[in-house]
């Protein structure tokens, strides 16, 4: 059976996007790296803050913070597929990729946002000591 036609096909992250998120990610020593869609991410409590997605950075901010940014040409509402806006984030325009410190301030309200936010308890594929449910 082949893959739907209807299932996007995403493509890596550009090395020097990885390289630039990984470097501005290090300033948040409390962050939990791992990867959401395949590409990295950061959360805190659980939450998911800023990430990379194709050629795209993309952050999670405060309704009041999000409205301040999505005035900045180039910025968008982050959709994985189209049409499937998630709430609460947004693409990072290219204006404040190439400002470092414009960047880090951005980071920072998402950062904030993500600790104050209920923590998620963290997702388990296993059951308990392993043992396998059966199916009816």
């Amino acid at each position: 059976m082949s893959p739907s036609s209807d299932m996007p096909s995403f493509t890596k992250s550009p090395p020097e996007l990885q390289e630039a998120f990984s470097t501005a990610v290090d300033s948040f020593p409390e962050a939990e790296r791992r990867k959401m869609f395949g590409y990295p991410a950061a959360f805190a409590n659980g939450n998911m803050w800023t990430g990379l997605h194709q050629d795209r950075w993309i952050i999670r901010l405060p309704e009041q913070h999000l409205d301040r940014l999505m005035q900045v040409e180039g910025a968008v509402p982050f959709e994985p597929m189209p049409g499937r806006a998630m709430s609460g984030y947004c693409v990072v325009p290219q204006s404040i990729l190439d400002d470092p410190d414009e960047l880090h301030d951005w980071l920072h309200l998402a950062f904030e946002h993500a600790q104050s936010m209920a923590p998620k308890e963290p997702k388990s594929t296993k059951t308990a000591k392993g043992a396998k449910t059966a199916k009816k």
